[in-house]
């Protein structure tokens, strides 16, 4: 019994050494990849673009908390937050994240010395016949065992150094996607916000020219009463009236289904939670955003660092690829204690014990571990194909949102002054119309015209509230508090 523990120990013992001295690691070690050319350059615009005043580049762009508190509104806050620890879609990605967390454990695992301990209790006749002893009785026994076995493996090249490499790497990839599930998340809870505030706020426009539209039938009506109009001016006048409240129901049918939205991101029934009635002129536009340099995004940006991770994963999957292709070394021992009687179990008369070294050599498998490696050539090939790609759809998504910008402001200012222009005519038309100098056609026509000015001006302030969302989306704007 003494002696076979003192092996024991020697064994693990050896094994160990053998793990630190274990020969050279095969397939090709991972370097962070060069992104396109343009991750070099100092903007995202190209030549012509509109300049986006908000924007200011900078080298170091980490926004001081949740991006979204920019637009100063605690309901914007309050339900990005809600969504953020309710939502489904989180979740998941933290399960995803923790699913491959302990799967890159239990690979670890696998390179350590691996010990197990068995027993079993049988009963078992012995049939001295099939032995020559004929004439013999044949005995029924019990026999009882117990022990351990501990064995290692040398990874001589480094196949599961790799394996664990690439499952690290693929935890690495989990943990981007969950930020990039979190950065989601929020930029389409503030999208879906500022949808709500747009369309409240063409709503509101609308029922603004319906009562002007009331006003001018009203008008109308006194006038024919009076003798100054015929019955048809009238009925353009209601004509026009009813043609503007047909506006509200599509209106109404928008907004529901943002605010329905808005509690599916949540994690909620619309039966179960109400969407904030959020108001453009509550909302904040933040006067500038600091833009990360495109150098500094491929650092930033969740999903182009999952891509590198998934670029990482398939680089060491050649590694593992190509360790199948050469011999591997396997040490193992055991020790057990066998007896019929169980008293007599933990004798020492009733041990035994056995060391083993195996070899595996790859002779011949039909080009299978060949075709395995060139099939991890390959996938590593793609995978920084999709990493560049990634990079660039980045980079054109900043340039969109960032022109977008640039001519929302554009728009504003010139909708701005078509709105106050168009309330200027249509008060006067209605004035002369009262007073008997200006017929209801011109009327009718000035408030059309009012009525699609207010309407696209609030839909040009909502759509520049949406592009800043974008913006701070684009630029992987962090959610969490800043220490």
């Amino acid at each position: 019994m003494r002696l076979s523990t003192r092996s024991l120990r020697l064994l693990a013992a050896t094994a160990s050494v053998l793990a630190l001295g274990a020969c050279a690691t095969v397939g090709p070690n991972f370097k962070t990849p060069q992104g396109p050319k343009g991750a070099a350059a100092g903007g995202y615009a190209m030549a012509g673009d509109a300049a986006a005043p908000e924007a200011r580049l900078s080298p170091d762009a980490r926004a001081a908390g949740p991006w979204w508190q920019a637009f100063g509104s605690p309901e914007l806050d309050a339900a990005i937050r809600q969504a953020l620890a309710d939502s489904p879609t989180i979740a998941e990605a933290r399960a995803t994240l923790e699913k491959s967390q302990a799967q890159a454990r239990a690979t670890r695992g696998a390179q350590l010395v691996q010990v197990d301990a068995n027993g079993s209790a049988q009963r078992e006749r012995i049939n001295t016949a099939a032995f020559g002893f004929t004439g013999f009785p044949s005995p029924t026994i019990n026999l009882f065992q117990i022990g351990g076995s501990v064995s290692y493996d040398l990874d001589l090249f480094g196949g599961r150094k790799r394996a664990t490499e690439e499952a690290n790497a693929k935890a690495d990839a989990a943990a981007r996607q969950a930020d990039a599930a979190y950065l989601t998340l929020s930029g389409n809870m503030a999208m879906q916000a500022m949808r709500i505030a747009s369309l409240r706020g063409q709503m509101a426009a609308v029922r603004e020219i319906v009562e002007s539209d009331r006003r001018v039938v009203d008008m109308v009506r006194k006038a024919e009463a009076a003798g100054g109009q015929a019955h048809s001016a009238l009925s353009g006048g209601v004509a026009q009236l009813a043609e503007d409240e047909a506006l509200l129901p599509p209106l109404q049918r928008d907004l529901d289904a943002a605010r329905h939205q808005m509690a599916l991101l949540s994690g909620k029934s619309p039966a179960e939670w109400t969407a904030p009635d959020f108001d453009l002129d509550r909302l904040t536009a933040p006067a500038e955003i600091p833009v990360s340099l495109p150098s500094q995004l491929i650092r930033r940006r969740p999903d182009i660092l999952a891509a590198e991770s998934d670029l990482h994963a398939a680089t060491a999957a050649i590694g593992v690829a190509v360790a199948n292709q050469y011999p591997d070394i396997r040490l193992s021992a055991s020790l057990t204690q066998e007896s019929i009687e169980p008293g007599d179990i933990f004798k020492s008369s009733s041990a035994a014990w056995n060391v083993l070294g195996g070899v595996t050599a790859p002779i011949f498998h039909g080009g299978t571990l060949k075709a395995e490696r060139n099939a991890a050539e390959a996938e590593a090939r793609a995978s920084l194909a999709r990493y560049q790609q990634t990079v660039l759809k980045a980079f054109v998504q900043v340039s969109d949102v960032l022109s977008n910008l640039g001519t929302d402001q554009k728009a504003i200012e010139s909708l701005t002054t078509a709105a106050r222009a168009a309330e200027a005519s249509a008060a006067d038309t209605q004035n002369a119309l009262r007073l008997g100098g200006g017929p209801l056609l011109d009327v009718v026509q000035a408030q059309r015209t009012l009525s699609r000015a207010r309407r696209a001006l609030v839909e040009a302030q909502g759509r520049r509230m949406s592009d800043l969302v974008e913006l701070y989306a684009a630029t992987a704007a962090d959610w969490r508090a800043a220490t």
